[in-house]
């Protein structure tokens, strides 16, 4: 009832909206659902546009280019771009959209699929992760009431969501599972669990195995472990993907180990959001451009996806070093409230050269660390200032600041970190395989939300890229990049029948002005939504008409390719 409720409230908006009418069919002729009339059309293979009409029945397409008959619904599309709904290849939408189904902020930029399990996902949980992550909740408050991954995407679908949901299975979360937070080594009969969960996931209809290994504890897994649990995702035609160890200065070794995994356990592998961390580190691009290349010249499938900013967000206590975070959170809070192990943390944070990657050093110093977010509310007034200001401001060092923040505020404290260079940024966008995510929630400019000030790529990664990059500086054709939207994607990740505009496949599609849009979200002021994008269709459902949200939520858990609903019975061998 929810979805045909949502269905009817779609067509009336559509009507009332974006100047569509009721056209009454000619005899004989077919009478499809909704028709898109004459836009300039984008199929996702990169391929030349061309002027044509989309036919939607049901939740599918059912005819692209000429098509013969009428809508009950007509859309005039003359001028604009009409395109597969874009997937948000790395998405932390998995709390915002419990709190709001609509995902407005990636909604407005087209992102119809957004992708999540970058490390950690949201299960499988035991209760003593669920009690944890409980108390670990920021400015988003909700119960944690299920226990497996499949079974909270498939709570988000029956909550009632706007953009399509999916996920990797996280490699820091099947670890906690079965080990906690401590470093240490799993026994052959934690490894054979560990690998269960991850068959079990797959099953349910996981992507592959998402790893963060830049982060405690992801980073005490060695490679054999990654390896066992990857080779278990490909049993059932998953993929590995991974923000790997190192983005900075030991990037080298770190896409040597995600090559390793991929010819060993014999996958397709994905580097999270590429890039060159630190000045000194700027010049290495066509050396690891070279490095990739000759992975795939090997027949391996190595693809990345990236954000648009010369800015990465993550919690200040990534610049701790690991070993301080042993134990989890409460751990490191221990140590850092003990003078000696303080000063002992203080000391290697100072150091210039880490085996770990530190993102204080990487930023050049604390005044290329803006701080975004906290638990505390009574620390919420720091929100938009850089750490060398507040720093300034109590007269203490950078280091001791950063420790008085994490023990006032008692949560990791959200920061982005100023670490790219905007020449390397513009260079990966044309990369031919490139697709592109986030790394940020789907948002809206109210309630909750307002609380903390995103990274501005939560309201313009996708928006910046057709815009800047593909108007403005030409950086890539507009063909190219829907291609690194949809179809590219759609294809790594082994998702069926989505990522093009083709008959059969499932009606995602966005309607778009390339003259207009374009990202408005700064670092001062991130929550501003981008511009240009008109209408937006998801599983033949419209969910924006004339850039105003309908009502309707239509998205669903899009499964990989083990899941064992498939009429086939799934991938897994």
């Amino acid at each position: 009832m929810k979805r045909a409720a949502g269905h009817f409230i779609a067509l009336a908006m559509a009507a009332l909206l974006a100047g569509c009418a009721s056209v009454p069919s000619a005899t004989n002729a077919p009478l499809h659902d909704t028709v898109i009339r004459g836009g300039t059309v984008y199929d996702g293979s990169g391929g030349a546009p061309f002027v044509g009409d989309v036919a939607i029945d049901g939740d599918r397409i059912t005819d692209v280019g000429t098509v013969e008959g009428s809508g009950r619904i007509e859309i005039d599309a003359s001028g604009m771009a009409v395109a597969p709904g874009f997937i948000n290849m790395l998405s932390w939408a998995n709390e915002s959209l419990i709190e709001d189904g609509r995902g407005m902020s990636d909604l407005k930029q087209g992102v119809t699929l957004e992708v999540f399990g970058e490390g950690w996902s949201m299960g499988p949980y035991t209760q003593a992760m669920k009690d944890e992550a409980a108390a670990r909740q920021g400015d988003i408050k909700y119960p944690i009431t299920w226990t497996t991954l499949g079974e909270y995407l498939q709570q988000l679908e029956d909550k009632g969501i706007s953009p399509n949901v999916a996920s990797f299975v996280g490699a820091t979360t099947v670890r906690m599972h079965e080990l906690g937070e401590a470093d240490v080594d799993p026994t052959p009969q934690q490894l054979d669990r560990m690998r269960a969960l991850v068959r079990s996931a797959m099953e349910e209809g996981a992507l592959g195995v998402g790893s963060s290994l830049i982060y405690a504890p992801a980073n005490y897994a060695e490679t054999p472990e990654l390896v066992a649990l990857v080779q278990e995702a490909g049993t059932c035609g998953g993929m590995y993907i991974s923000h790997m160890r190192s983005e900075g200065d030991n990037i080298t070794a770190a896409i040597d180990e995600l090559v390793t995994i991929a010819r060993q356990a014999d996958v397709p592998a994905e580097i999270y959001h590429l890039k060159l961390a630190g000045k000194d580190n700027w010049n290495r691009l066509p050396e690891v451009i070279a490095q990739i290349g000759a992975a795939r010249a090997e027949g391996l499938k190595i693809t990345t996806d990236m954000y648009l900013y010369t800015a990465g967000g993550t919690f200040l206590a990534a610049v701790t070093p690991p070993w301080a975070q042993d134990g989890g959170y409460d751990a490191l809070l221990t140590r850092l409230r003990d003078p000696a192990m303080r000063a002992k943390i203080i000391a290697e944070m100072r150091r210039p050269d880490t085996e770990w990657e530190n993102l204080l050093r990487l930023a050049g110093g604390g005044e290329n660390v803006l701080l975004v977010s906290f638990s505390n509310p009574d620390m919420k007034a720091l929100t938009g200032k850089t750490l060398a200001e507040v720093a300034k401001a109590r007269g203490t060092s950078v280091e001791d600041t950063v420790i008085d923040l994490l023990l006032e505020d008692g949560s990791g404290i959200g920061a982005a970190f100023f670490l790219m260079s905007e020449e390397n940024v513009r260079a990966q966008t044309a990369l031919p395989y490139m697709s592109f995510g986030s790394d940020a929630e789907a948002m809206a400019p109210e309630g909750p939300f307002l609380l903390s000030d995103p990274h501005p790529r939560a309201y313009g990664n996708v928006a910046r890229l057709l815009g800047k990059y593909v108007r403005e500086e030409q950086a890539l054709t507009l063909q190219d990049a829907v291609r690194k939207l949809t179809s590219l994607p759609a294809a790594n990740l082994s998702i069926r029948d989505r990522g093009a505009l083709a008959e059969g496949k499932f009606a995602d599609v966005v309607i778009f002005d390339p003259a207009t849009i374009g990202d408005r979200a700064t670092y001062a002021r991130p929550h501003q939504y981008a511009t240009g994008m008109r209408d937006v269709f998801v599983n033949g459902v419209q969910v924006l008409a004339n850039g105003e949200h309908t009502g309707a939520e239509p998205g669903r858990f899009v499964h990989g390719p083990g899941w064992t609903g498939w009429p086939d019975g799934g991938a897994c061998r």
